[in-house]
């Protein structure tokens, strides 16, 4: 931190503010076995020593890459046509961060205008803004939109919201005074959502398919909130299943949200990502971010403008309907380039195909003594059931040569009731002898 203007005073000052001796306590929650103290490099080296060593210790890692791979829960791994990186390095895309101000190139305009649209289409909405930070992000800007559209002040987040994707709503909502009741986890798929909203209720945060796998209809909730006055926002982390799926926009959603991370964009160690937002035409004016729209110039020829800009950068901080501020132009666009190329065909396709893999692995992981699927519907993702701690037959997996996904436990510690639990991701990039070799392991991890 030795850029930064704090002195040895002000540092303490902020540590006693949020109760912490130190910095390193900041860090307590990390295990210590986990935690790395120093590189063990010497004070100079050469540019090859360098890479060698750095290189010896990035080998410790198990690439997504390089063994099969079946980890999801927000973060999928598919394949990205070299077309998509080739044209998002043109100097013209690669080099604009995120422009803010209205007077925006053409080119710029038509690209996030014709996201807007991709996205409007995908979710089944009328109106989709020029991107998010992230999913998780674009949950919580739908929550607080909720709050100013019906002006109450209480958020239902389901069992089957992604934990992350809660953690956020409920670390942002507290300090707008607002209430959030999260109800407990639901791997199953048994909870009665229904009963826990009332005449308070702002909105009904609701995930399909949920991070557990399950597909949620979505239509007796949306009926059950529109009763009493509430919106119900439905949020997808996979936005490949949309391609399959019924839109929540045509199950009665008001705001749709969500990760599109599965088109155009890698895995990139965990981001950046993009947020996508779509929402009905009468909410348009508390939509968060920036809306492009078409129209004609003085000569009558096609053109494209900022619509609507309600961002901080624009307009007085109060009157924001968006704090959180940042957008992602780039790999939007990489989205955009993705979804064109796959047209609604191909992502139709692209969707059966990743159902069809998913299908397969879930039957035959039913099949290994010990293990049980939770599903009766999914996607590309189901939950099981093992014999076991699911984190530790995880890293045997892997020694192995297996990513077998994502122990709930990881995304819901200290829930003893959830450590068996296992979620498990099988795309288009996965083949039969990925799943085999998954399989093959699993029996002998649990032999």
């Amino acid at each position: 931190m030795r850029y930064l203007p704090h002195s040895d005073a002000d540092r303490q000052a902020m540590l006693a503010a949020i109760g912490v001796g130190s910095i390193d306590d900041l860090f307590a929650d990390i295990p210590k076995d986990l935690r790395v103290h120093g590189l063990d490099l010497p004070k100079a080296a050469g540019e090859m020593s360098v890479e060698r060593t750095l290189g010896r210790l990035s080998a410790r890692n198990v690439a997504a890459s390089s063994v099969p791979f079946f980890v999801g829960a927000g973060a999928y791994k598919h394949h990205v046509p070299a077309t998509v990186d080739h044209l998002i390095q043109r100097s013209e895309f690669l080099t604009s961060y995120t422009p803010y101000q209205p007077e925006i190139t053409q080119g710029t305009l038509q690209v996030l205008f014709e996201f807007q649209t991709q996205i409007a289409h995908l979710t089944g909405m009328e109106v989709a803004n020029a991107s998010m930070y992230d999913g998780s992000t674009a949950t919580v800007e739908a929550v607080l939109m909720a709050h100013r559209l019906t002006k109450r002040k209480k958020a239902v987040l389901s069992g089957g919201l992604h934990p992350h994707y809660r953690a956020v709503v409920e670390s942002l909502s507290p300090m707008a005074g607002d209430t959030v009741l999260s109800l407990p986890a639901d791997p199953n798929a048994t909870e009665d959502i229904l009963a826990s909203i009332d005449a308070d209720t702002s909105c009904v945060v609701v995930q399909s398919p949920s991070v557990y796998g399950h597909l949620i209809d979505l239509a007796p909730i949306a009926a059950k909130a529109h009763e009493v006055g509430a919106l119900l926002i439905a949020v997808f982390t996979e936005v490949v299943s949309l391609g399959l799926i019924e839109p929540p926009g045509a199950q009665g959603a008001d705001i749709v949200v969500g990760e599109g991370q599965s088109i155009g964009n890698a895995l990139s160690f965990g981001g950046p990502y993009v947020g996508l937002f779509a929402t009905r035409l009468k909410f348009v004016r508390q939509m968060p971010g920036r809306l492009c729209g078409e129209t004609v110039d003085a000569e009558g020829r096609r053109g494209f403008v900022l619509t609507l800009s309600t961002r901080e950068q624009h307009i007085r901080r109060d009157k924001a309907t968006s704090n959180i501020c940042t957008n992602s132009g780039l790999c939007a666009l990489a989205f955009t380039i993705h979804m064109t190329l796959l047209g609604q065909t191909g992502l139709a396709r692209l969707a059966r195909v990743n159902h069809a893999n998913a299908v397969k692995l879930a039957e035959s992981l039913s099949k290994v003594p010990g293990v049980t699927l939770l599903n009766d519907s999914f996607f590309n993702e189901f939950t099981i059931r093992l014999p076991g701690n699911a984190a530790d037959i995880v890293e045997k997996l892997v020694a192995k040569g297996v990513l077998a996904g994502v122990p709930v436990s990881r995304l819901e510690p200290g829930k003893a009731e959830l450590a068996d639990l296992l979620i498990v991701a099988s795309t288009e990039v996965n083949t039969d002898d990925d799943r085999a070799a998954f399989v093959a392991a699993l029996s002998e991890v649990l032999a």
